[in-house]
């Protein structure tokens, strides 16, 4: 989660709660609302609209930043989570995915239906900017981010998170920038999967920057998903945003401060359900 000035965290919330999102808490992050284009259908149940990022169990995980003598292949983090939390949704990270060839997902996917669990959205964290001045890095960028849906379309998970990396030959650029996603969302539709924006990076993802690019590429495929909960602020305020604005998806648990990662989601979780009671 983080701290946006008011007028912008509402007017981000907006843009979320008016399509298909996900909160991310980091705290936590919504994920999901309903508009005129993706066929999206949310719980009621607090519980139930609650899902766990892979991230921050990254040092347990199998992948370059375990530090696990026994480390968790991602397709059986769902069954983990259900175990430890009851919580049957889960937001995997791609750098936890060994593979994305169909072999690898139709096993993940098997895996999610024997654990009944699902996934609610896939963070994407790409090296290249699709506002960079150099064309060949721009279609990179858009490449990555289809190949991607498609791993999303695979494994049934309606919406990926696209992440906007920083261009080593340009300052944030709105108009190369919404070509870029434009043919990335155009792309997603036919997959029937939606596109995320998180206001991560404070240069090439600042919450403005976002709802511009999200107003210009004007498709009820493209969302925003707002971070928030990273540093002091007023949780139950915040929380009171989104059902103000009639926000009605998810929101993913995505605990990285220092310290255990499974205490510290509890925690979000314990207060995610009481503010959505």
């Amino acid at each position: 989660m983080s701290s946006l000035p008011g007028p912008t965290r509402r007017e981000f919330l907006v843009q979320c709660a008016t399509a298909a999102g996900v909160l991310l808490c980091s705290g936590s992050k919504p994920l999901f609302g309903a508009n005129r284009g993706p066929d999206l259908h949310f719980p009621n149940q607090p519980r139930e609209r609650i899902a766990i990022a892979s991230y921050p169990f990254r040092n347990f995980i199998a992948g370059e930043d375990n530090k696990s003598s026994h480390p968790l292949d991602l397709k059986d983090f769902a069954a983990h989570v259900i175990d430890k939390y009851n919580i049957n949704k889960i937001e995997p990270w791609t750098g936890h995915f060994p593979s994305t060839d169909p072999k690898y997902l139709d096993q993940f996917r098997a895996a999610l239906g024997k654990a009944k669990g699902m996934v609610v959205n896939i963070a994407v964290d790409g090296e290249h900017s699709p506002y960079a001045l150099d064309r060949s890095e721009r279609e990179q960028a858009v490449a990555f981010s289809k190949r991607w849906i498609d791993a999303a379309a695979a494994i049934s998970s309606p919406s990926v998170r696209t992440n906007i990396p920083p261009a080593k030959d340009s300052k944030p650029d709105l108009n190369r920038t919404t070509e870029s996603l434009r043919r990335v969302v155009e792309y997603a539709e036919t997959k029937h999967v939606v596109v995320n924006l998180e206001n991560d990076n404070p240069v090439s993802e600042d919450p403005f920057f976002l709802i511009q690019i999200i107003k210009k590429v004007d498709s009820p495929w493209l969302h925003a998903l707002p971070d928030f909960g990273n540093t002091l602020f007023d949780l139950a305020r915040t929380f009171g945003f989104a059902k103000a604005h009639g926000y009605k998806g998810y929101f993913s648990m995505e605990f990285d401060s220092p310290g255990d990662p499974y205490s510290g989601t509890k925690e979000l979780i314990d207060k995610t359900v009481r503010y959505l009671s």
